[in-house]
């Protein structure tokens, strides 16, 4: 298959939203310029239902990379999600069963076929793979051999496992064994190029180690920006800290997500959640900095996102809604309408319709009176409240219409 060595593509994909490449972004450069079809992969454990907006940034990668020729390949971690990754967490994850993993899975391809192209029969289609087809039949010694790679030293110099240490929380032995599976996941498929945010570099470079031990051969890692606000250095999409944006939120809901972000992330979200040249983002940070109200530059960027996941008719019509709504304080046409029971918990309601992304989250909106039932003009100051027919506004740019169809 003839490999896309354009150099202006090229570095503009090694320039976007990349933090670090390892070895060196000179050494990946010139093999990607050589013409040599690479294997290129995306791991991600299936932890929960969704996908989100910080997800999002890889995957958008790895897709330019499969139009550049490559073989690109997708992995849902569906093993080592029943392990859970310790990256990051101050605690040990919860175990996940292999139904609760697999349940997970089925939302996953659905939400993905909008950015990566898994069509069979298309030009050079993504390929996708679950990594317990080889790490659930590696034996005993086979897992011993991986671990003699490592020490205890490297694992417990981890920040995570650093700290638990030091406050005296557990660490167990098999969150040391995550980063060998992880690592050994580039061995199975032998990948040139691994691709993950840089909370994943640990893990990456494990499997760089493995890669040389076992099939002495070179593997690059590409790590990528994390999606956080450079005020408070808050990851972006936390379900705790409210702005999180699903990927499988429906178009008005998502759009109401991104009009809310904070400003100082807008430049961060064209760069790693759209692709629109990097010339053009350029242009847009330029008029922010020069006094564009931020309001006319996230109708842009919504507009972006939601072409990508539901299509360009749709992104229009939600904007104009929003104009509609913002401007003349009008409930938007085209509304989510639910039916619900008059037993019901709001909270409940609005998380299973992912108008809000937790219970905590939603607590956080009531503190705020950020939810209203506009048929009373009531502000909801109950974390308890029960559903009622009516249209509830939560925050500044979404609704939701309820109907109470039983009544027992």
């Amino acid at each position: 298959m003839k490999i896309n060595t354009d150099p202006k593509i090229i570095d503009e994909i090694l320039e976007r939203g990349v933090s670090a490449i390892y070895p060196t972004k000179e050494d990946l450069r010139k093999v990607l310029l050589s013409g040599r079809r690479l294997k290129i992969y995306i791991g991600a454990d299936a932890t929960g239902p969704e996908l989100h907006l910080g997800h999002s940034s890889n995957f958008l990668l790895i897709e330019k990379f499969r139009k550049l020729g490559h073989e690109v390949i997708v992995l849902f971690g569906d093993f080592t999600a029943m392990i859970g990754d310790p990256t990051g967490k101050e605690a040990t994850r919860v175990t996940l069963t292999s139904s609760q993993v697999n349940e997970n899975i089925k939302t996953w391809k659905k939400q993905l076929i909008p950015i990566v192209n898994f069509k069979k029969f298309s030009n050079n289609p993504a390929r996708l793979v679950k990594n317990s087809k080889w790490l659930s039949k590696l034996s005993l010694k086979e897992v011993i051999d991986l671990s003699a790679n490592f020490t205890v030293q490297q694992m417990i110099e981890r920040d995570m496992f650093d700290k638990r240490i030091k406050e005296s929380k557990p660490v167990y032995l098999n969150e040391f064994l995550y980063p060998l599976l992880q690592g050994y996941d580039s061995v199975a498929l032998d990948v040139d190029v691994e691709i993950g945010g840089t909370d994943q570099t640990f893990n990456m470079l494990a499997g760089r180690t493995l890669q040389k031990k076992f099939r002495n051969k070179e593997k690059f890692v590409i790590t990528t920006t994390l999606l956080e606000n450079p005020k408070t250095g808050k990851k972006l999409m936390s379900k705790s800290e409210g702005g999180y944006v699903s990927l499988r939120d429906e178009s008005g809901n998502m759009f109401g997500k991104i009009m809310a972000l904070p400003d100082e992330v807008v430049g961060q979200m064209f760069t790693d959640c759209t692709n629109l040249p990097l010339e053009e983002i350029n242009k847009i940070k330029d008029k922010l900095e020069k006094g564009t109200n931020p309001k006319d530059i996230k109708i842009i960027l919504a507009k972006e996102i939601i072409t990508l996941y539901h299509g360009k008719e749709k992104a229009e019509k939600v904007a104009n809604d929003f104009e509609k709504t913002f401007s003349k304080k009008e409930i938007p046409d085209d509304i989510l309408e639910v039916e619900v029971k008059g037993t019901d918990l709001l909270s409940e309601i609005l998380l299973k319709q992912n108008m809000i992304s937790s219970k905590s989250d939603f607590a956080r909106l009531v503190k705020e009176n950020a939810i209203t039932l506009l048929e009373e003009d009531k502000k909801i100051t109950d974390i308890k409240e029960l559903v009622k027919t009516g249209t509830y506004k939560i925050g500044k740019h979404r609704f939701v219409k309820m109907e109470i169809r039983d009544k027992r």
